[in-house]
């Protein structure tokens, strides 16, 4: 009885945070005597609670390039940061002070901070649950503190990443100090540290029937991800091949339903560690039913007629427009942003382009293409051709491509658009909106988002300048 009590009075304390915004609750000191959890359940618990933890920021899925609304849908809906995001405006609050894609993601650190606090003083360490426990909470802060640095700074360049401005790496669950922000290095440095560490907690295998959960598999696969973002392509190259030596599942959409508004199941076999974006911004984000956002047509035409991805993924509206269909997870409002085979496909072709390597990035490709191809889908039927190219850069843009197509709707497009453009790439972005021409230019200060005022109000931390 104690212990849930215990349990429930600390549960009190995460109720009460959650419905104030992050700098609210960094006014209100806890009382002395509350109780915090002390058990494994109780750890286990807290972080297993997927009304809080798995969650990631949504606005760079609103401001890619993946969509277009319409006029008179951009002018209906209510909240100010979407239609803001959309026209990539300086101002993207617009006096709003919930964000939840700083508020969120601090709330997940500060659930993994209590639970690493709380394991540091467990007695038996060694504990197999213990351990289990501490690589869990490891990987789910640092997948926090990644999605923060992805969306709150600026592209990783190993030549200004000791200066640049990373964020408040908070590994405490105290909440009356503030915490000034870190260097983009030591950011990813604390993100690093908390993986590699994980990665001797966690367990190989892949548990298929709790996803939230990670394992070895969504370390390396995180690492592939990162390490890709980073530049660092000879070891995002080897976590991606750790990863798919452990597990290299890939469905064939030939078996997947085309008029399904869910094609995907929540136990599709290619995730790995499963997330998705903040329970905001439903207008433009959420799955199929957001009609108001059509896909890009720009990105429908480069689907050829054989790629069964176009079906799957969208579905067509009487207009011959398209909208998103329901989740790659199965989950019928907000998109997947977790991590799955497919992508660390992508991960190993590209870094093996960019090693020089073409033969073996094309196979690579082909061997998730070969997946993703209906040969009946014309007439005659057309077979699938393996693809190739003649030198490594051929390679590349191919791969590219295909990461476009497949890796849609996942919160990943805006994040490519910051890298492929800081390594020149030139990228630049339009939209119309009610006769006005919106803009945004490669590398452009506005591909940072703005932390929340109330925060800069609260802690007096550096602003993103925009």
């Amino acid at each position: 009885m104690m212990k849930t009590i215990t349990f429930l009075l600390y549960f009190s304390l995460i109720v009460l945070l959650s419905a104030c915004s992050k700098s609210d609750f960094l006014d209100e000191k806890p009382a002395s005597n509350l109780l915090v959890p002390a058990t494994l359940n109780d750890f286990q618990a807290l972080l297993d609670n997927t009304n809080v933890m798995n969650f990631t920021g949504g606005l760079a899925q609103l401001a890619s390039d993946d969509y277009t609304v319409t006029d008179e849908a951009y002018q209906s809906v209510p909240v100010a940061t979407q239609r803001n995001s959309y026209i990539w405006a300086k101002d993207l609050y617009g006096g709003e002070r919930e964000i939840r894609d700083w508020n969120k993601l601090y709330e997940q650190v500060f659930y993994t901070n209590a639970v690493l606090d709380g394991l540091a003083r467990y007695a038996d360490a060694e504990n197999p649950q213990a351990r289990y426990l501490k690589g869990w909470a490891l990987f789910a802060r640092a997948f926090s503190f990644y999605d923060l640095i992805r969306n709150f700074c600026k592209a990783y360049d190993a030549a200004t990443a000791a200066t640049d401005p990373g964020i408040p790496l908070r590994l405490s669950p105290a909440i009356d100090y503030t915490q000034p922000r870190a260097t983009l290095q030591q950011s990813f440095g604390q993100v690093l540290s908390d993986l590699s560490e994980s990665e001797t907690l966690l367990p190989v295998e892949r548990p298929s029937a709790n996803l939230n959960r990670p394992s070895k598999l969504a370390v390396y696969a995180l690492l592939a991800r990162i390490f890709l973002d980073m530049g660092d392509y000879s070891r995002a190259l080897d976590n991606a091949e750790k990863c798919l030596a452990l597990y290299d599942v890939l469905l064939d959409y030939n078996t997947i339903s085309k008029t399904s508004a869910t094609p995907f199941s929540t136990t599709n076999a290619e995730l790995i560690y499963n997330a998705w974006q903040v329970a905001v911004y439903g207008e433009f984000t959420g799955n199929y039913t957001a009609a108001s956002a059509r896909i890009a047509p720009d990105l429908l035409g480069i689907y050829s007629a054989n790629d069964l991805r176009k079906a799957v993924y969208f579905n067509a509206r009487p207009d011959n427009s398209y909208i998103k269909k329901r989740g790659y997870n199965g989950y019928g409002a907000y998109g997947f942003t977790g991590l799955a085979t497919d992508e660390v496909y992508l991960v190993k072709a590209e870094c093996l382009a960019r090693r020089g390597e073409t033969a073996s990035a094309m196979n690579t490709l082909n061997q998730l293409l070969r997946k993703r191809w209906s040969p009946a889908a014309t007439t005659p039927a057309a077979p699938y051709q393996d693809l190739t190219a003649a030198t490594p850069d051929e390679a590349l843009q191919k791969i590219l491509l295909e990461r476009r197509k497949e890796l849609v709707w996942r919160g990943l497009r805006w994040h490519d658009l910051k890298r492929l453009n800081r390594e020149g790439v030139g990228i630049t972005l339009t939209r119309m909106v009610a006769g006005t021409r919106y803009t945004i230019a490669p590398n452009d200060p506005r591909y940072v988002f703005p932390i929340p005022d109330d925060e800069i109000a609260l802690s007096g931390i550096t602003q993103n300048i925009r």
